[in-house]
């Protein structure tokens, strides 16, 4: 039965960093706090990374330095987030439990020397963990500097699939629950005639290791499904740990919703948080990176069931992990922050607080740089600090949407295994494309599972959910049957849960409810495209489809497809369904998706000029409109007349506000 949440006590919108104080001296500590009040920082996470210290030795304990670091936290009246420090295991540990080290697909042994440099199915590293989890919190469950609980530190980044014999064996009971020790169901279910492919016993499974050819795909996805599971269980074992010890205080783990990380299935964990955190940093190749800032925040606030959540990382400029590692130009740290709270984050958090002189990240911006005070980040994080506090009213407000995108991990890592028609194919790709226009259009969108409940939404978009169960399909289906509008794209519906083609021709699950068939996929090579009947181009697919009660929309007119539907609207039940066989110019796209949610009479939340994001939240008694101008000229964008602006605390008149070229308004309408 799920839990009660446990709510944060920290007052307002939370601000602040990971604060590492072990990596400086002590008698730099004072300044630390200093600076944190003179910033605004109300609360910070601390102990991410402390194994080392705080247990030297097996079951010898040193809390001496975490003492004092939370008790000069709380007198100045700042909030920590004490983590358990098991994202990096101490070398002594390794030393007598080399066992315990990932191995990788090619089998090689990973040597200790960095962080989450273990193997998830460890029994030695879960009992080492636990212990040091039951230990920290018995010792400080009830000192008041704690605020929340911050399990482990981002799980799965380095060592999200482990292939060792420990995990050999934990895969192979993960299995045998799954079908339900009947190793016929698993041979069905892997299609495992293929290739001679056949288990005959349980311990003849092993994960789908370095190979001379391509491994089976259904065992590829049970093998991702598997390795989620298996740090899903470290997880929510510390958290019962935490529990335990202090029934009050809620706890956390810092997702990674962000560019390409696609280990975890963040749905299936999500519901053991009380509340949901994430990280998210740009991407310096990315030229509009705001939209991924927005995109991301759109999925964990989903995550969160619509809750506000918290923003636990990101950088104030460059990050060091990249090939090329840019700063932020000015005012892009603010706006960031901004957009995240915009977006549903309650607090807004970097790592970290005091650039580090030494260790593998020194070249990672902070809130306080190398450079110290006399700086531009510096400057701009006290501003943000102060923008913060004039936000607190927003707090627990949350946003508004008629428009759904699914969002399935099991698709994802389905669409991207090998020996695809296209090996172009990316899941983030394809969502990023159809969430942009109505980014770009001020509408707002929630992601949600494919079995999740629709009835609220007028408009439902499946970009790419290659892989489908019938059950899904089926709530897809029925949602457009009964009045609302989806659109579905290409290569959707293909196979099944066990990635078993659907035959009878493509879309699969999806060919009645979209009125289409298509009998024969023609995926375009790099830099070839096709023109459309509407003007426009198409990239990357194209596919003979044939109508089977649709009506087209646009059709091909170059190519081996000329003439043959590239987009179809097929009326289904009381509802429309639309189907998206290639991938549109953007302008084409867009123009398409204004279409569609015109027809769903879904609007935006606010007309803005080009380059200006408008964001809602919805409190009790006011809506909360961001007005973010990622432009270069001034904006003016109406609101309402009895509207104020927090941000500089005015009230606004004559309804409209102006907004310089990269600022941010922020306006309370009362309702």
């Amino acid at each position: 039965m799920k839990r009660e949440p446990r709510e944060l006590n920290v007052p307002g919108i939370a601000y602040g960093g990971d604060y590492n104080p072990e990596q400086w001296p002590e008698e730099v500590w004072a300044e630390d706090v200093r600076l944190m009040r003179e910033a605004g920082v109300n609360m910070v996470s601390v102990g991410i990374f402390s194994w080392a210290l705080l247990e030297p030795a097996e079951g010898e304990y040193d809390f001496a330095r975490m003492d004092r670091i939370l008790d000069m936290l709380y007198s100045h009246g700042i909030a920590a987030d004490l983590a358990t420090p098991t994202a990096a295991p101490p070398a002594w540990f390794f030393k007598a439990h080399p066992e315990a080290l990932p191995v990788d697909k090619d089998g090689r042994t990973l040597s200790y020397g960095s962080r989450q440099t273990f193997c998830p199915s460890s029994p030695a590293y879960r009992e080492a963990a636990l212990r040091m989890t039951r230990t920290l919190a018995d010792r400080y469950a009830e000192h008041p500097a704690v605020v929340m609980w911050h399990v482990h530190n981002e799980y799965g980044c380095h060592n999200g699939e482990c292939y060792c014999d420990e995990s050999a064996a934990a895969f192979r009971v993960w299995l045998r629950t799954k079908y339900d020790n009947d190793l016929a169901a698993l041979n069905d279910a892997w299609g495992t005639t293929f290739w001679s492919q056949w288990y005959y016993d349980w311990d003849e499974i092993i994960p789908p290791r370095a190979t001379g050819a391509v491994p089976n795909p259904t065992h590829q996805l049970d093998w991702r499904r598997f390795s989620s599971d298996a740090l899903l269980s470290l997880l929510k074992a510390e958290r019962e740990v935490l529990l335990e010890a202090a029934p009050s205080i809620p706890a956390t783990t810092n997702f990674m919703v962000m560019h390409n990380f696609d280990k975890l299935d963040y749905w299936r964990w999500a519901p053991e948080l009380d509340i949901v955190s994430n990280d998210h940093y740009l991407q310096s190749t990315d030229p509009e990176s705001q939209i991924d800032v927005a995109l991301s925040g759109d999925v964990v606030r989903s995550l969160a069931g619509g809750a506000p959540w918290l923003l636990m990382e990101h950088s104030t400029g460059a990050v060091n992990w990249q090939p090329v590692n840019r700063a932020k130009t000015a005012g892009e740290l603010r706006r960031n922050a901004l957009s995240h709270v915009a977006h549903g984050a309650d607090g807004i958090a970097y790592f970290q607080w005091r650039a580090a002189k030494a260790g593998a990240e020194q070249w990672h911006s902070a809130m306080l740089p190398h450079a110290g005070t006399d700086s531009q980040i510096w400057r701009d994080v006290v501003r943000l600090g102060a923008d913060l506090r004039s936000l607190s009213e927003v707090r627990g407000s949350r946003g508004v949407a008629e428009v759904a995108i699914t969002w399935d991990w099991d698709a994802w890592w389905a669409l991207e295994l090998p020996s695809q028609p296209s090996e172009k194919l990316r899941f983030q790709d394809l969502i990023r494309s159809w969430y942009e226009p109505l980014w770009r259009a001020g509408v707002p969108v929630d992601f949600v599972r494919p079995d999740a409940d629709l009835s609220r939404y007028k408009l439902v978009l499946a970009p790419s959910l290659y892989l489908v169960d019938d059950e899904s399909a089926a709530n897809l289906t029925a949602f457009a049957a009964n009045g609302g509008s989806l659109a579905v794209g290409f290569h959707s519906g293909a196979v099944d849960e066990n990635c078993h083609i659907r035959l009878g021709g493509y879309p699969g699950a999806f060919r009645e409810t979209l009125g289409v068939r298509t009998d024969e996929l023609f995926p375009l090579l790099p830099g070839e495209s096709v023109t459309l009947s509407g003007g426009g181009t198409a990239t990357l697919w194209s596919e003979r489809v044939a109508l089977a009660g649709a009506e087209t929309v646009e059709s091909y007119t170059s190519g081996p497809l000329a003439g043959v539907p590239a987009v179809t609207r097929h009326a289904h039940g009381s509802g429309t369904a639309w189907y998206v066989a290639t991938r549109p110019d953007p302008t084409t796209l867009a123009s398409l998706l204004d279409r569609i949610r015109a027809e769903a009479g879904v609007k935006s939340v606010r007309e803005t000029p080009a380059g200006v994001e408008a964001v809602l939240r919805r409190g009790p008694d006011a809506d909360f409109l961001f007005l973010i101008n990622h432009g270069g000229v001034e904006a003016d964008v109406e609101v309402a007349a009895d509207a104020s602006e927090l941000l500089t605390g005015k009230n606004i008149d004559g309804g409209a506000v102006r907004i310089a070229p990269g600022e941010v308004a922020v306006v309370r309408e009362p309702r």
